[in-house]
């Protein structure tokens, strides 16, 4: 290896590109076990984003179960979700084109179940004693406000479903007792996320199909419940927060008992339908994730030795857990592998890892891994982050220079930063950005108190948690105080927007589809999330004036450094007009602005070539506001007022 080169930081030539990147990685999805078969979705950017499911045999053979130009992506809730399920090897997904469920039997071609109008279906489990679906639908046939229920699909014949369950605004994970005699599932009305309060129903299911009068179990406006399951034999489990953190409960005699409380989360802000952090081995025995100071854990539950056994796996987030007797399947990652397809033999211990989400390899001497830091914030608080120092074997800086830092706001907001290997991270710091992503107040994974500071605050909390950070780092000459910048996707994109127009901290800035306009934001988005700034801000139109105050949109003469904006054309959760707005004020009061709009993308870019060009625009960005020579040649990107 040649000698170590000196150059400013930013400048590093690095074997992590953007074209790397997206040749190399997918986006692995859901995961459906039957018998022994595995299934699992992949979300390819070179196909344009198409979702496909995969199908791996026993053999360990793993083939398309789909062909182009299907695309398997529901639009419930918009995030989607849970858009297949699997009966005797026939597939029932939901297409994304047209949101018709198929049913695709082997060696045939899809065949439609559903119609041809505006009805979305989502969350799906198979009733096989009556030869039907129950699922998830979102009607949009009439004016108004989307209309959700829980519906039956005929396994064999086209029609629209039969409502089973209405009159709340929200439903999510019905799940059929073992003998198919009662049906569980979680209801929420507005304005409540699932995060805030669920409820809990269950009831019998009669000869005819039809559901009797429900009884509800647990939940309310203040108690978040999450994935109900029945065990084999037919004993109703779930997590609830009730307690403060997210731990498993069981519904037995018609009461509620608590199995293994602990300071830890065992349940997820269900932004998208088939979240799952347990399954059964058996009746007593329970294969859990939870995280824990802010690290994924898998674990074995044996519920009435009370006895938690946590397995020694090198992944430190584990999501979409699916267990049959004798095995278990997720998606693991750790701050060194990113996702995979694990299979693991509960007898043995011994795993199989079925798929990469990349099979990119880098010498260790480029990968920075991340340190968890806790610092002091505002209100007598402490938040939590995730840092990330400079890192590349080939390269060191001038003697005295501090490296630049990418403040990351997660989405959500009630979201968090994980410490898996992230390209999109490595990408940065392989270039001689420190990177610190940000937990603040408002995150999962730190228990309910934690979620509810966010309360009332936004563009406050996460913005000051954000600011701390930085300074934090900044004050223990980590890294350099004059190039500060802060970069968010949609919910992380409105906090960017807030810390640059309220604050004076930041010399730079990256919004992607990011809010700038919370009135426009309430007045103009998806059912979903239509509600949610009721507990973030305030009930809306009553709270007028304070959505006004925390709106970057009112306050660019405030704005005083250099912003870059990107925007997929076809976003219905933060529609571009939210960007528009903004880059055009931006560009009036003669500060540099760059925008980049894209167009067939909607709420997060998929196309291989979009995501390509984010990453090098932003670089470009960074590199002509920071004044430092790029190593490596990036297609320029149009400034304005760039002096």
């Amino acid at each position: 290896m040649g000698s170590v080169r000196v150059e400013a930081y930013g400048s590093w030539e690095s074997p992590i590109t953007s074209d790397l990147i997206v040749s190399e990685a997918i986006r692995l999805g859901e995961v459906v076990l039957e018998g022994s078969d595995v299934y699992w979705i992949e979300g390819r950017p070179t196909e344009g984003g198409r979702n496909v499911i995969v199908r791996c045999t026993a053999d360990g053979q793993a083939l398309d179960s789909i062909g182009a130009p299907f695309n398997v992506r529901t639009r419930v809730h918009e995030y989607g979700g849970a858009p297949f399920a699997v009966l005797h090897s026939v597939l029932y997904f939901s297409n994304f084109a047209d949101q018709r469920v198929y049913r695709l039997a082997p060696d045939s071609r899809p065949q439609p179940l559903t119609p041809d109008v505006d009805l979305r279906y989502a969350d799906g489990i198979i009733d096989r004693r009556r030869g039907r679906m129950i699922c998830v639908r979102e009607d949009h046939t009439t004016e108004g406000e989307a209309v959700n229920t829980l519906v039956s699909l005929d396994l064999e014949r086209e029609g629209p479903g039969t409502v089973l369950v209405s009159g709340s605004d929200f439903y999510s994970t019905p799940r059929l007792h073992p003998d198919g005699t009662r049906l569980a599932w979680l209801s929420w009305n507005h304005p409540n996320m699932p995060w805030d309060g669920t409820e809990l129903w269950t009831a019998e299911v009669r000869g005819d199909g039809r559901i009797g009068v429900p009884a509800r179990v647990a939940g309310g406006s203040e108690e978040s419940v999450f994935q109900p399951a029945w065990s084999p034999d037919g004993t109703l489990h779930f997590v609830s927060d009730r307690t403060g953190w997210w731990n498993l409960y069981r519904w037995r005699d018609g009461r509620v008992q608590a199995i293994l409380p602990m300071e830890a989360e065992f349940g997820l802000p269900q932004w998208v339908f088939g979240m799952s952090t347990y399954g059964f081995d058996t009746g007593d025995r329970i294969i859990c994730s939870y995280i824990q100071d802010g690290r994924s854990h898998l674990a074995s539950l044996e519920i009435e030795a009370d006895r938690l056994t946590s397995f020694e796996l090198p992944y430190t987030t584990i999501g979409g857990l699916q267990v049959v007797p004798g095995r278990a399947v997720f998606r693991g990652s750790s701050t060194t592998e990113t996702t995979r397809i694990v299979s693991l033999d509960l007898s043995s211990g011994e795993t199989q890892v079925l798929k990469r989400s990349s099979d990119l390899t880098i010498e260790a001497g480029y990968l920075s891994v991340p340190e968890t830091i806790e610092f002091a914030t505002e209100g007598g608080h402490t938040a939590h982050a995730l840092f990330y120092l400079p890192k590349n074997l080939g390269f060191t800086a001038p003697s005295g220079e501090q490296p630049p830092l990418l403040v990351k706001s997660h989405g959500g907001p009630t979201g968090a930063a994980v410490g898996a290997l992230d390209w999109g991270i490595q990408y940065w710091t392989s270039r001689g950005f420190a990177v610190v992503d940000v937990n603040y107040g408002g995150s999962a994974g730190y228990g309910r108190a934690y979620r509810q500071r966010l309360n009332g605050q936004w563009g406050i909390v996460d913005v000051d948690d954000c600011i701390s950070a930085a300074l934090w780092l900044a004050e223990r000459g980590l890294v350099d105080r004059q190039r500060l910048a802060i970069r968010g996707r949609s919910a992380g994109g409105y906090t960017t927007l807030a810390a640059l127009a309220f604050r004076d901290v930041f010399r730079a800035g990256a919004s992607h589809f990011g809010v700038s306009d919370l009135e426009e934001l309430a007045r103009d988005t998806h059912k979903f999330e239509s509600r949610y700034l009721d507990r973030l801000v305030g009930p809306y139109p009553q709270s007028r004036d304070l959505y006004r105050q925390r709106s970057p949109i009112h306050f660019t003469d405030r704005l005083s450094c250099p912003m870059i904006f990107f925007q997929g054309l076809e976003d219905r959760v933060v529609p571009p007009r939210q960007a528009e707005t903004m880059v055009e004020a931006v560009r009036a009061k003669g500060l540099p602005v760059a925008y980049l709009p894209f167009e067939g993308e909607q709420h997060g870019f998929r196309r291989a070539e979009n995501i390509k060009r984010t990453l090098d625009a932003e670089l470009y960005f960074y590199s002509r506001i920071f004044d430092f020579e790029l190593a490596e040649p990036v297609e320029p990107v149009p400034i304005d007022n760039l002096g």
